[in-house]
């Protein structure tokens, strides 16, 4: 899988992964992709940021949880 648009650089946000050298990191893209079901508003908002930038941020971040266990409560309640 190759991720062409997202960049890193120690200069820019501390060296954490960015969307083409910009200082959109793709923490914030995902989180913006959250809070913004509607791509349109998304875009009206972030007019910089491309479909592909977006699919590609989504696609790193998923990518780097493939190996990582992360302990979450529980949603069932023991019995008392």
């Amino acid at each position: 899988m190759t991720f062409d648009r997202i960049t890193t650089n120690p200069s820019v946000m501390n060296g954490q992964p960015c969307v083409r050298g910009m200082r959109l990191t793709v923490r914030r893209v995902v989180e913006l992709a959250a809070l913004y079901p509607n791509r349109e508003e998304l875009r009206k908002e972030y007019p910089e940021l491309e479909d592909e930038d977006i699919r590609q941020a989504l696609l790193f971040a998923a990518s780097s949880l493939d190996d990582r266990i992360i302990d979450l409560p529980s949603n069932h309640e023991t019995a008392a």
